[in-house]
């Protein structure tokens, strides 16, 4: 089972290069947008030993969430939804390749 900590409003993290953090906003817009089964998605499935699943507070980008944020990639992730996880998980966190078509277009314009 996958470690989910407390919530952070902060986006920058603090931790050592070699973990990863995954923050899901479960801010009220986010919420409201599907925010808790994605956070309830990744932690039933396994995910690397050097990735810790955060519940976050608002990461600032109101109405495009979910917002999934993956940190220390700094790769924002939007619109995502509970069916899309295992999609994040195998792509992004066990191959290192970004999930084009779940990219946040203000952070990654070019996907």
């Amino acid at each position: 089972m996958t470690n989910i900590t407390q919530p952070s409003n902060s986006a920058a993290s603090s931790q050592a290069s070699t973990h990863r953090c995954v923050r899901v906003c479960q801010n009220r817009t986010c919420k409201k947008q599907g925010a808790a089964k994605v956070l309830e998605a990744l932690a039933n499935l396994p995910v690397p030993a050097d990735v810790t699943v955060t519940a976050s507070g608002c990461l600032g980008q109101c109405g495009n969430g979910p917002i999934v944020l993956v940190l220390p990639d700094m790769v924002w992730y939007s619109g995502v939804q509970a069916n899309e996880v295992p999609l994040l998980v195998e792509q992004h966190l066990h191959c290192g390749e970004r999930v084009k078509q779940m990219l946040y277009y203000r952070f990654h314009p070019q996907g």
